[in-house]
């Protein structure tokens, strides 16, 4: 991947306790994206606390702005899918994706309140997004996502329901200028909160880049509340490999773009496709088949390239301060 623009070769200096000594800082010298939280405490129960009001906030506001746009919806005579109907409408949509967005503030929030480190630094290891990486990211990684997109449905035709002119002219725009920034807000909230409150609980960088790992990614298949095990297992690894990928490259842009690329592409080709929109929730057992190998194969794939591509330099790391001679 790119070079970021970090000193990518600086040790790493004694960590401390994050919540005394950081307070107002971005990402302390030299240590990686995953670890700013982490002190001489780890602070297990906080970090429990911190992660489970992310998910209540973030649950309370969205099912709240989804209720507030199904009543609106119903008083034109359209029943929802949260009120048990079958009307998928543009305001709909944008309502369930829009307000996934809450999760970037309250991710940045909940860093600085409960751990006195500035929201920001949960761009990237320089505490701001590197346009030169997203920018890179943005022309290499989408047209392979579309790629992936397209062989998938052709792999696994849904039901058809082909919406009206209007409605999927709707759905489409809002897919495409909306859905990226749900998929931003996820990544935010996972790959970057949820992946550095869980690493701090590791006493050593290897542990604490398994514990970070597996915590986020096990969060993230369980919020899905999915029984299907193909959509299971791709949740994991989609999980797994944007994580490695947020550490290796330290910050959030590339998987960023591989989120909202692989969200916003897939409901823009189903209106192109005229797919029954009533099933794109369906997570039950059966709801997908083995044709999920193909995002998950090229996920792993991009996840090995980032990580051999860094093998050299390693992680990206905040560069060292200058020192006066």
């Amino acid at each position: 991947m790119p070079d970021s623009g970090t000193d990518l070769h600086a040790p790493p200096p004694a960590e401390h306790d994050t919540a005394t000594s950081r307070v107002g800082e971005g990402v302390p010298p030299g240590v990686e994206y995953h670890r700013v939280l982490a002190g001489d405490q780890r602070r297990i129960g906080r970090g429990i606390l911190a992660i489970a009001l992310l998910l209540v906030g973030f649950f309370a506001i969205s099912t709240a702005v989804v209720m507030g746009a199904s009543w609106i919806e119903a008083q034109r005579g359209y029943t929802t899918p949260a009120l048990g109907g079958s009307d998928y409408t543009p305001l709909y949509h944008l309502a369930a994706f829009g307000s996934i967005t809450v999760l970037i503030p309250l991710s940045m929030l909940i860093q600085r309140w409960m751990y006195g480190v500035r929201g920001a630094s949960l761009h990237s290891v320089v505490s701001r997004p590197r346009f030169d990486v997203l920018g890179r990211s943005l022309l290499v990684l989408v047209p392979v996502v579309l790629l992936v997109v397209v062989l998938h449905s052709w792999l696994a035709p849904a039901p058809q329901a082909p919406l009206a002119r209007e409605a999927a002219l709707g759905i489409f725009v809002i897919s495409l200028l909306v859905v990226p920034l749900q998929g931003t807000a996820e990544e935010y909230g996972l790959r970057g909160l949820v992946f550095r409150i869980a690493a701090s609980w590791g006493r050593g960088p290897r542990t604490a880049l398994v514990l970070g790992l597996l915590v986020a990614a096990s969060v993230f298949m369980v919020i899905h509340g999915a029984s299907d095990p193909w959509l299971n297992l791709w949740y994991l690894v989609f999980a797994l490999s944007n994580g490695i990928i947020t550490w290796r490259t330290g910050g959030l842009e590339v998987a960023v773009v591989l989120h909202g690329a692989f969200n916003a592409l897939s409901f823009a080709v189903a209106v192109v496709l005229g797919t029954d929109f009533t099933i794109t929730g369906d997570r039950e057992a059966g709801a997908t088949n083995a044709a999920m190998l193909v995002p998950i194969t090229v996920w792993i794939v991009i996840a090995a390239v980032v990580w051999l591509r860094t093998r050299r330099s390693g992680p990206a790391r905040t560069p060292q301060p200058h020192t006066d001679r």
